[in-house]
Parts: structure tokens; C-alpha cells; sequence
């Protein structure tokens, strides 16, 4: 099974930012309010860590559906500021049958243009008909 070609997002913004945090409901200021992030010792409002992990959820469910995902783990490495690109890519890890369903564990990542990896994720789905 061939995994599908990396997803480029971005460069993101401010909007993007604030978008996520009203959908999201984690309005704290240090994601959108420059000066309050410069005083916590940022360059910049950060994006909400679950941003990055939104967009790289949003590539493996739609190669492999959201229907089919059984599990999900991600690890914070790195922030994500504002004129920032992430890519996001990944690969399979396992292929195996457990509780009578064919499964697949993905290894995933989110990486600035510098390959900085900002999340790293894991995810396991049911591996779809026809795949």
C-alpha cells in the first residue's frame, strides 16, 4: 500500500491562528495578542499545538478515513509562529488484524520548511476495503 504524497499547509497566519482557537475555544491571548506573547517570551503569537496536529489528523484521515481511526497519540516538539510552512508526511508501521479488524499503524510528523519537527504523531485505523 502506497502512502499518499506529503501535504504542504501554510505559510500560516495570524488568521489561521485565530480561527482554530474560536472553533477550538482556547482563547489564550499568547496565540493571537503580539504583545502578550512577546512578554511570555515569544517571537510571536504560537499556534495552538493542536493546530499542527489538526492538519496532520486531516492528511491520514483522508487517505484512510475518519471513520476508521482506533487510535491517535501526538508529542509537542516545537512551536508554530506566524509565515511558518508545515508539511506534513508519513508512513506505515505496522499492518496486523487485532479484535477481528485488518489494521494499520501510521508514523506521522509535522515539520517546519527547515525540517524542524514540530508534532509527532501515531495513529492506528482500520484498514479500509480495497486498500
Amino acid at each position: 500500500m502506497n502512502t499518499p504524497e506529503p501535504r504542504t499547509f501554510g505559510p500560516v497566519t495570524r488568521t489561521d491562528f485565530v480561527r482554530y482557537q474560536g472553533a477550538s475555544g482556547d482563547m489564550n491571548p499568547v496565540h493571537h495578542d503580539e504583545p502578550f506573547a512577546k512578554n511570555a517570551g515569544f517571537p510571536a503569537p504560537l499556534g495552538v499545538g493542536m493546530f499542527p496536529a489538526g492538519v496532520m489528523a486531516s492528511w491520514a484521515t483522508d487517505w484512510l478515513g475518519p471513520d476508521n481511526v482506533r487510535r491517535t497519540r501526538i508529542r509537542w516538539k516545537a512551536p508554530v509562529f506566524p509565515d511558518d510552512q508545515l508539511t506534513v508526511t508519513g508512513s506505515i508501521a505496522k499492518e496486523y488484524d487485532e479484535d477481528g479488524e485488518a489494521r494499520i499503524d501510521l508514523e506521522l510528523a509535522v515539520s517546519k520548511a527547515d525540517g524542524q519537527v514540530v508534532v509527532q504523531g501515531w495513529m492506528t485505523f482500520v484498514r479500509p476495503e480495497g486498500l
